[in-house]
């Protein structure tokens, strides 16, 4: 089955899932930590479960590896040649704090690299996808467009998080760039925005798992962008046994 044919079902899927987190968006959660100290709820959880049930029907035969997954080691994992890489709520925290900057993400990876990109962002009903010729395309209100990312602007329009404003990597980053108008904007729409066109550049020197990045660094790739770590190298996943990211910069224009 080829990712053109799974999107549809893939689309079907984030939509009821989505639904099911916006009902319990704006409500009075229960707030656990896990021991990498990032939070978690029961909407994480019953997503992880629908997801994962749901990709298990459509590739019976390819491991999944999930944010909410129980640990698999790396002695396992590096036999993996193609897998799912999820997140089934990526932006916990910006969805308790009700910012709206949560979504979904679901990757594939084949040989230590992303080949789909998948992204929905359940407040505006928002598709991000690759297809099967390494494009990317935004679906809202059955109106489906491709992704292009913009020519570089000056002053630079630059993406950060919420939370890491205070990284003094990231601020001798920002003053090297030179000018910038610098926005923040939770969870990996980050890769979305540029992928649109709407930014240029998306540094991250703070903590960021694999599932953070997959999904979203191949859609930004597909628009005509790059993500590449402090060596200008691409990212590339399940290599080792820790889940994650290196220091990256995602950027609208490909080098």
């Amino acid at each position: 089955m080829t990712f053109d044919a799974l999107t549809p079902h893939l689309i079907n899927l984030t939509q009821v899932v989505g639904e099911m987190i916006m009902s319990h968006y704006q409500s009075n959660l229960t707030v656990e930590t896990k021991a990498d100290q990032t939070p978690i709820t029961i909407v994480d959880q019953q997503a992880h479960q629908l997801i994962t049930e749901q990709l298990s029907q459509l590739t019976p035969t390819t491991p999944i590896l999930s944010e909410e997954s129980d640990i698999v080691d790396f002695s396992i994992r590096r036999d993996w040649g193609e897998y799912w890489l999820i997140d089934p709520l990526d932006g916990t925290r910006d969805f308790i704090e009700q910012t709206g900057e949560f979504c979904i993400c679901i990757a594939y990876i084949k040989n230590h690299r992303p080949i789909f990109g998948f992204i929905y962002a359940p407040l505006s009903k928002t598709h991000y996808y690759t297809n099967d010729q390494q494009q990317a395309f935004k679906l809202h209100n059955n109106q489906t467009q491709r992704l292009q990312t913009a020519v570089k602007r000056r002053p630079l329009k630059v993406l950060i998080g919420h939370y890491s404003a205070q990284n003094k990597q990231l601020q001798q980053h920002l003053k090297a760039l030179g000018e910038t108008q610098v926005e923040r904007l939770g969870s990996a729409l980050k890769f979305c925005k540029i992928a649109e066109g709407d930014f240029d550049h998306y540094p991250r020197f703070g903590p960021c798992s694999e599932w953070d990045t997959a999904a979203g660094g191949y859609i930004l790739e597909s628009a005509g962008g790059c993500v590449l770590d402090e060596n200008d190298q691409p990212l590339r996943y399940n290599t080792k046994d820790s889940l994650g990211s290196p220091v990256f910069f995602a950027s609208g224009k490909a080098q």
